[in-house]
């Protein structure tokens, strides 16, 4: 028996629309969750100390670091004694907001399959049952605090990989 060949490769949508977090993500909810940890004991932590505790290459985490610190998800101050922190009004910071700050919001839209016509009117075979998964990911997110997994994991590190 032969693999079947799809002769078009618009078939599939791009990897980066499957529904699971990507590597950036990953790392920004680490980053994110070190930074809550140091914040809660009023200190900021550099890109190099992130870079060391979460297992992340410094200038990826630097760009990742950027675009949350732009969204105000997280704040910064330069100069000596600067760094990242969290401050009292993002304190109660869910992680969907990292979520959809770093993939946007594909993981609640895309197809269980990777298809790019897969909606409503024209489901996928598992279109019926992944819809719920998708919402419960959705709501799991929209109630997890960074600051509640900060202080859970509070003296666990991170592996690299």
């Amino acid at each position: 028996m032969s693999a079947i060949y799809f002769p078009f490769k618009s078939y599939f949508a791009p990897l980066h629309c499957y529904p699971m977090y990507s590597k950036s993500c990953e790392y920004a909810i680490r980053s994110v969750i070190i930074i809550s940890q140091n914040s809660s004991n009023s200190l900021k932590t550099n890109v190099k100390e992130i870079s060391q505790q979460a297992g992340v290459p410094e200038p990826y985490i630097a760009k990742v670091l950027q675009t949350l610190s732009k969204q105000n998800l997280i704040q910064s101050s330069k100069g000596p004694g600067g760094g990242f922190y969290i401050d009292e009004s993002s304190k109660n910071l869910k992680l969907i907001e990292i979520v959809t700050a770093i993939d946007g919001d594909g993981l609640f839209t895309a197809c269980g399959l990777g298809l790019k016509e897969c909606s409503e009117k024209n489901p996928c075979p598992l279109h019926e049952s992944f819809k719920s998964v998708r919402t419960d990911i959705k709501k799991m997110l929209e109630k997890t605090s960074i600051h509640e997994l900060a202080n859970k994991l509070e003296d666990k590190l991170f592996t690299s990989r």
